[in-house]
This record gives structure tokens, C-alpha cells and sequence, in this order.
């Protein structure tokens, strides 16, 4: 009961903490401190960037400043950043200062413009007498050019206390041109078996408490080394607020007005964290994510938010009154009801009219979980889970019929904690409809998943399922030429060891014209 007390506290609390913790405008211009002096070093983590484009890119760090600085908490600091040809810093192309602010956790968001395309450029941070590691960025090709190749990396789901984050290291050492990350980059909950650390701290529902768990995840050595090795695309998925929301509504029952603050407080403290350009700075409690970004005539890559938006799950749990559950499909007359979505009406239209404009050789979508049906069966009887595509399916139906306007459509998603390379029809429940595109799913980082067993009981079910594995943790390799996808499924033997092995699992082409995966 007094543990009730205190968590019920904690959410009569999240109204009034909004003003509290800075997220109201209007606030006073804090005071500045232009000659910092740290007690530890202030960039312990790390430095990212973020949305290359052909001429430009967004460059992040965030300071960290120790009880012993707490006289400059409240203050602006000033941070120089510089852009270097060279690794050494001898060739400083262009530099500049920016204030990190109290009501932004002192992190800075840096959007630079003016540099060429196609080219590798080298930067690094300074506040006081402190610098920071520097990291790297390719910009994006010039509009209308056609590159050789691209390679990328795509990862997610990485639960801090179930495993280490060694596939960051594996994927650094593969040095990628773009790291496409798909979505629980936290975890606000503590859940799983065998831990090989923990959270500091409970779940958090303030500002404070989202920006201790996003610090003590940017922490990690392998997950800095990752960000420091190349440019950057995110988006997210539930974790990074709470587990399987929807929209405006937990899985809990918090009331809604209530809930909107805690996902205010969790969305700024995620704009504070990730190389996020300024367009994309929290507003009014929403976060515009979903972009579009060319990588020259070669590939668009289309970045999909399938939280923020969507409808409520389908015959939600009564006892809960939100969240995902697995229903019978025949018990559950909600889940065809032709208007529910999982992306909302206007990112729907905005992503049909980003695939039909594309001029590019490939589109990508990075979105968050499985879309191709993988539906269980007992009792004879179709088991949906609510959370994932199988729980929309008129707006599957949709994303395909746009997804078909587009040239070589491959579609990313993270989530489901195993690896899956599927084909995708017209009518993603008919296989007699047109193939229309391949996905690759990647297995988690770290978090736990199903049993190999169950999964295979339901990937036996379902003739498009080309690949599904939940084996492993790890990460997708991906390299694109103007003719041609490969994709290699990276498995991680054992992530109980920060030194664990990487091996791939699988590799898969798509040829150009030719929608649907063939194992290589």
C-alpha cells in the first residue's frame, strides 16, 4: 500500500513538475558562467551526430557537471565546437560557440550548414579548460548524383541490465557511413532474467528521472564509440516512455491528462539526448520525428514514429484500460475498423507522398516493429497481438498499396527481439497479391526475446517468413549499390560478456526491380 502511495504521488506530481522542470516557456534567461571550471570531465557522455545533408549535419553533446559544480547548474555554460578535415584537428574548417542551458540538461544541438557533399568531416567539443572525444560524420551526396554504395548498420531495443552493449562495438569496428537506430534506445522498466547490471534508479515519470536513465545509458562505452564512428538516424518506439502506450494512453490506466505530462517530460529529455535537429525541438508535449532524408539518387531513407500517433490498441485489457494484449480475431471486431491507424492520418499522407516523389534507387523505411503478419494459432483460432501491425490491419493494407507506389520499397523494424527477413504483398494476408517488398527485422541489442520453439511453431504458419530467429542479439549490416541490397544478420554469441563474438547468422540480397529477399 505505501509503495501505491508513493507511485500514485509520484503522478500527481507530473503536472506541476512540467513548469518546475523548465518544459513552460518564458522563463527568465539564465545567468552565464564564461570561464567553466569542472571538478570531472564534463563530456563523460560522449558526442553525436545526427541528419546529414548534403550540406550540412547536427552535432550533440550534452555536459555533465558533478555535485561539485552545482554553483553552474542553473547557469549557461558555453560550449565551442570545431570541424576538422583531419582526425589530428591541423585543418579546422569552421567553428563556433553555443550555450548549453539549464532547461535543456546543458546538452547542445548544433545545426551546421555550409559544408560540402560526399565528404568525411571530423568534430569535437570544448567547455572551460575541458574537451571532448571526437567523432566523425560523412555528408550526405550532392541532390542528383548517384553514389557507389552506402553501408549501414541498423540496431535496437538495447535493455540496459540484460546484456552489454557489445554490438555497438562490433558495429564501430565495422565503421558504417550511417547508423539507423529503430527505436528503445531506453528502457523505463526493469524487467527480464539474468541481469549482468542494473538501473540506478526506479521507473522513472519526471524530466529529472528520464534524463538520469538516458545519462546512465549514454554512459556506456561501446553505445559512445557507435555514435562517435558516424551520422545518425532515430526514431523510437515505447520504452523511451512507457511500455506499449498508444498515443495519449498508457498501459496502466493513468489518466490521460496525467500521462501526456509524464510523455512530455520523457519526449524532452529524449530531444536532450539524441543529435536531433532544432526543427525537431519538443513543442506544446509533441516531438515531430518522422523525416525524410535523400542519400543523393541512391536511397531515401523515410523514418516512421509509430507511437506518437497511432490509434488505441484493439480490445484493450478492461482491468488495464490501455496497452496491448493477444486476442482471438474473430472476438475482436475493433481491430478491422477501416479508420484505425498506426502512424495517424497526416503522417500516413506525408509518407505516400514521400514514397511517390522519391527520385531515389531504393527506399528505405526504418519504422519500429514487424510488419509482415505473424499471426499465432490455438484452438484452431487466429491470435493477434494488439501492439504490432497484425493489431492494425487496414493500415497495413494502406502502407502497402504506398509502398507499391515507390521504386525497390525495403522496410527495417526492430522491436520483436529476433531476427526476421519476410516478403511483404500487396495484401500482406494474401500471397496471391503482388510481392511488393522485402523487410529485415533486427534482433535487440540486448533485450530478451521469445523462445526459438514458439517462434518457430509460428513462422511454420506463415510462407512469407523467409527468416525468423530468436537465438540471438545483434544487429543488421546492410550495404547498397545503385543495382543491389545485402543484408547480413550479425549475431552476437553471448551479450553476458562486453567482449562477446559477432558472427553472421544470415545474408540476404534484393536486386533491383525485383521485390522480395533471396537468401545468399
Amino acid at each position: 500500500m505505501a509503495g501505491e502511495q508513493r507511485l500514485n504521488a509520484r503522478r500527481r506530481a507530473l503536472l506541476q513538475a512540467l513548469a518546475a522542470a523548465g518544459l513552460v516557456p518564458g522563463c527568465a534567461s539564465p545567468p552565464r558562467v564564461d570561464a567553466p571550471g569542472f571538478v570531472r570531465d564534463p563530456f563523460a557522455l560522449g558526442v553525436a551526430a545526427g541528419y546529414p545533408g548534403p550540406d550540412g549535419i547536427t552535432l550533440w553533446t550534452r555536459l555533465m557537471l558533478d555535485s561539485a559544480d552545482a554553483g553552474m547548474a542553473a547557469s549557461a555554460i558555453p560550449v565551442r565546437w570545431e570541424i576538422a578535415a583531419d582526425a589530428q584537428f591541423h585543418r579546422i574548417l569552421t567553428q563556433g560557440s553555443i550555450d548549453a542551458l539549464p532547461g535543456e540538461a546543458h546538452s547542445v544541438h548544433v545545426d551546421i550548414g555550409g559544408l560540402g557533399p560526399a565528404r568525411w568531416y571530423h568534430y569535437r567539443f570544448h567547455a572551460g579548460a575541458a574537451t571532448s572525444r571526437s567523432g566523425r560524420f560523412l555528408t550526405a551526396p550532392a541532390p542528383g548524383t548517384m553514389p557507389a554504395g552506402l553501408k549501414l548498420a541498423f540496431a535496437s531495443c538495447q535493455q540496459y541490465e540484460q546484456g552489454y552493449f557489445a554490438a555497438h562495438r562490433h558495429i564501430a569496428a565495422d565503421e558504417p557511413e550511417l547508423v539507423v537506430f529503430l527505436g528503445d534506445y531506453i528502457y523505463e522498466s526493469s524487467w527480464g532474467r539474468s541481469h549482468v547490471r542494473k538501473h540506478d534508479a526506479p521507473e522513472p515519470y519526471t524530466l529529472a528521472e528520464y534524463r538520469a536513465r538516458h545519462a546512465l545509458y549514454k554512459g556506456d562505452t561501446d553505445l559512445q564509440a557507435a555514435h562517435a564512428t558516424c551520422a545518425w538516424l532515430v526514431t523510437w518506439d515505447d520504452h523511451e516512455v512507457d511500455n506499449d502506450y498508444a498515443n495519449d494512453r498508457p498501459e496502466d490506466g493513468m489518466p490521460a491528462p496525467v500521462f501526456l505530462a509524464r510523455r512530455a517530460a520523457a519526449y524532452q529529455a529524449y530531444y536532450e539526448h539524441m543529435p536531433l535537429p532544432a526543427s525537431m525541438r519538443p513543442r506544446a508535449g509533441a516531438l515531430p520525428l518522422h523525416t525524410a532524408r535523400d542519400w543523393g539518387r541512391l536511397a531515401r531513407l523515410h523514418m516512421l514514429d509509430d507511437r506518437q500517433y497511432r490509434s488505441h490498441q484493439a480490445c484493450a485489457p478492461a482491468r488495464r484500460g490501455g496497452g496491448s494484449t493477444r486476442v482471438e480475431r474473430a472476438a475482436c471486431a475493433e481491430l478491422d475498423a477501416p479508420g484505425r491507424s498506426l502512424l495517424g492520418a497526416e503522417q500516413e499522407t506525408w509518407l505516400d507522398s514521400s514514397l511517390a516523389d522519391s527520385p531515389a534507387a531504393w527506399n528505405l523505411v526504418g519504422q519500429q516493429t514487424l510488419v509482415a503478419p505473424f499471426a499465432d494459432l490455438r484452438n484452431g483460432r487466429h491470435g493477434i497481438w494488439t501492439d504490432g501491425w497484425d493489431g492494425y490491419p487496414a493500415a497495413r493494407r494502406r502502407l502497402m498499396q504506398s509502398l507499391a507506389r515507390a521504386r525497390n520499397p525495403v522496410v527495417f523494424g526492430g522491436d520483436v527481439h529476433s531476427f526476421h527477413v519476410a516478403d511483404l504483398h500487396l495484401d500482406p494476408e494474401d500471397r496471391r497479391t503482388p510481392l511488393v517488398a522485402a523487410e529485415f527485422v533486427a534482433t535487440s541489442v540486448t533485450s530478451q526475446g521469445n523462445t526459438q520453439t514458439r517462434i518457430d511453431a509460428i513462422a511454420a504458419l506463415h510462407p512469407h517468413m523467409k527468416l525468423a530467429d530468436a537465438r540471438y542479439r545483434g544487429y543488421l549490416r546492410v550495404r547498397l549499390t545503385p543495382h543491389r541490397m545485402e543484408a547480413e544478420l550479425r549475431a552476437l554469441r553471448n551479450v553476458s560478456s562486453p567482449d562477446a563474438v559477432c558472427d553472421t547468422l544470415a545474408s540476404f540480397a534484393v536486386e533491383d526491380g525485383k521485390p522480395g529477399a533471396r537468401r545468399i
